[in-house]
């Protein structure tokens, strides 16, 4: 007895069914004159595939063009912020607003800001006594 096993022939075309069903009803729409139907269902999907990318590349062109990273200009601690916009160092307290340039501190007007430099001691020497004795006693005034 030889008996053929059909399940070894058997093929899994449960999927197709449901985009054989698509494609047919958007063949019937077109052939008796629903084709601007089947054109919208169709535009409709692309938008909604194409909104999502599109807002992500405008989102990220927006955040590249006002995001401004910088230092705190008291403590140096990096900072990160949206331009001309106001915010507060999280490390020393200092109230910030943000320039394309980078960072500023917030000072009330007639405020000078001063930089501070360090200075070094230098010993000075008085020359003046050599040189008044390596003078011809004539050419002193």
């Amino acid at each position: 007895m030889n008996q053929l096993n059909f399940r070894l022939i058997q093929l899994n075309l449960s999927g197709i069914g449901c985009w054989l069903t698509v494609i047919g009803l958007a063949w019937l729409l077109g052939a008796i004159g629903l084709g601007w139907l089947v054109k919208s269902v169709v535009l409709l999907m692309l938008l909604l595939v194409l909104t999502p990318v599109l807002l992500f590349v405008g989102l990220r062109f927006w955040l590249q063009r006002n995001l401004i990273r910088g230092t705190c200009p008291v403590c140096t601690t990096a900072l990160t912020g949206l331009q001309a916009a106001e915010t507060v160092c999280p490390s020393c307290g200092t109230p910030l607003t943000i320039l394309t340039t980078g960072f500023e501190r917030v000072a009330e007007p007639g405020t000078v800001d001063v930089v501070a430099v360090d200075v070094v001691a230098v010993d000075v020497v008085d020359t003046t006594a050599e040189t008044d004795a390596n003078l011809p006693s004539g050419s002193a005034n």
